[in-house]
């Protein structure tokens, strides 16, 4: 964990993996994280692919680290530097939306992206945002992406 924890300050934690679903949520979040005052937690998984179980994974390639650049490289990218509001980042092994669910236990708010295809009628989301909808702790904003189609 890297970043400042702020203490009296409420937290929204947003999930992110580099797509542009993702960016538009962290970028959400951002902006109710300075209008409540709030601190951002701003958490990425990694899991070894199943493909490393037939074939190895190159020499000296570090999942943890190459997802703490792109994570670190994602918040630059889409919030700018210097950051609008505190952010804390996490690198988390594991499924997203398990990682997701136990980052925000003690947050107020829980902010994805929607994977899923748009328009207001029989709106589909993502298989995590879905998850972290069904079984969150605090209240979930699923962010839609309006151009992005799966």
């Amino acid at each position: 964990m890297t970043g400042i924890e702020t203490h009296g300050r409420g937290t929204i934690v947003v999930g992110v993996d580099s797509s542009d679903p993702s960016k538009d949520a962290l970028r959400w979040a951002a902006r109710q994280a300075q209008l409540t005052g709030s601190a951002l937690r701003v958490v990425m998984t990694w899991d070894i692919p199943t493909t490393a179980y037939w074939a190895p994974l190159p020499e000296g390639w570090d999942l943890e680290e190459a997802t703490r650049k792109a994570l670190e490289d994602s918040v630059k990218e889409t919030l700018g530097d210097p950051l609008p509001v505190p952010v804390t980042t996490v690198v988390a092994k594991g499924r997203p939306a398990l990682v997701l669910l136990e980052q925000a236990k003690d947050a107020d708010l829980l902010v994805v992206g929607s994977r899923g295809h748009g328009g207001f009628t029989g709106m589909l989301i993502g298989s995590v945002s879905e998850h972290c909808v069904t079984h969150s702790k605090c209240p979930v904003v699923v962010v839609h992406h309006p151009h992005h189609h799966d």
